[in-house]
């Protein structure tokens, strides 16, 4: 049986390259592993640990799916609803005739044509306030504005697709949308260390990129801080577009949201979908360029052929880059928050199959 010690060993091994990293192996009764190493702050020499805030990017973007889900559910709207009626900046897309056959399912499975922007400025200090969003997306689909494919032929991710979603949600509920998201997702299942700003009482891991990456050269100037060794930290800062990217929590409060996943939808008694909608969230129906979607899960399309087959979802940018994977048949997944902006997040997702091949810790 694999020990703690010997886990350890294997993820200091496979995130040799990151200043620190944190995994949990989870199942549906809870996390069955836990293991962090390295730091998550270098000059204090703080060590990396799972209670601690981090940014999740686009693993965002399971979490405002299943809130989309857990809206039609209920009859807010349908899956197979035109979305341009309710998000007026949609008016901007071309060719009109297509813009107006943009669905919530298309938005949900990237299939809506919609453009992938690069979104390294769409950011702001962490406390600073956030653009309108309104505002940035009117703008974002007004300079944005071509489709790329018909909706529904094939999917390719879209940051924007997310926005509209949001957009569209905030609409229809009468709330912001971080505020639809903590009312149907971070409140139900208890990710009180979870939010779309740094959350209070919580420490948090510091972002690194390389000193030698180009890619630094195209951040804001103001986001660079201190130097460390091969490392430059990054400041606080928190995205524009809080639909696609904006949560910031730790890796146990993000193991609860797998867990709702694993259990078919229902966490410590609280169903947040049904059965069938989370099962229909995972089977993948639509094909692209990178990555075949579900609805929000997605299998990058050189993992096709994976045995045992996963869905998940990645979130990567400035300083940090995460998963969460979900292995269905196995009811297994696994949970991964490092603090650089690029490593082998494979091989570290796959030590939760490792694992659990060996029988867990004696």
């Amino acid at each position: 049986m694999m020990s703690q010690a010997s886990l350890d060993e294997r993820l200091r091994a496979a995130a040799r390259k990151v200043p620190g990293v944190s995994l949990l192996v989870v199942g549906p009764e809870g996390v069955r592993a836990r293991a962090a190493v390295g730091f998550a702050d270098l000059e204090t020499r703080t060590p990396m640990a799972t209670d601690l805030a981090v940014p999740w990017f686009s693993m965002t973007k399971i979490a405002t799916v299943t809130t989309a889900v857990r809206l039609a559910e209920r009859g807010t709207f349908e899956l197979d609803s035109a979305v341009l009626p309710l998000v007026p900046a949609m008016r901007s897309l071309r060719p009109a005739r297509w813009a107006e056959r943009i669905t919530v399912r298309h938005l949900l499975q990237h299939s809506g044509g919609l453009a992938n922007p690069i979104p390294v400025r769409w950011i702001h200090p962490a406390d600073d306030p956030a653009p309108d969003p309104d505002t940035f997306l009117d703008e974002l689909l007004a300079k944005h504005s071509e489709l790329r494919f018909e909706p529904g032929t094939r999917s390719s991710y879209s940051n924007v697709g997310m926005l509209i979603l949001g957009a569209a949600m905030a609409r229809l509920t009468k709330k912001h949308f971080e505020a639809v998201v903590h009312d149907e997702i971070l409140g139900p299942l208890d990710m009180s260390s979870t939010g779309f700003t740094f959350p209070s009482g919580v420490s948090a891991a510091a972002g690194y990129h390389p000193r030698l990456s180009p890619m630094r050269l195209i951040l804001p100037r103001w986001v660079a801080g201190p130097p460390s060794g091969r490392w430059i930290s990054l400041r606080r800062f928190l995205l524009d577009g809080a639909a696609y990217g904006g949560l910031v929590g730790t890796a146990e409060d993000a193991a609860r949201f797998l867990r709702m996943h694993l259990r078919q939808g229902e966490l410590d008694g609280v169903r947040l979908v049904s059965a069938d909608a989370a099962t229909e969230m995972r089977q993948i129906t639509m094909s692209g360029g990178g990555y075949d979607f579900g609805l929000g899960w997605f299998v990058p399309t050189n993992r096709r052929q994976s045995d045992p087959a996963f869905v998940e979802h990645l979130g990567g940018g400035g300083g940090f880059f995460n998963v969460m994977r979900m292995y269905p048949s196995l009811s297994l997944g696994a949970l991964v928050m490092g603090n650089c902006t690029n490593y082998d997040i494979d091989a570290v997702a796959n030590l939760a199959l490792e694992y659990s091949s060996e029988g867990g810790a004696s």
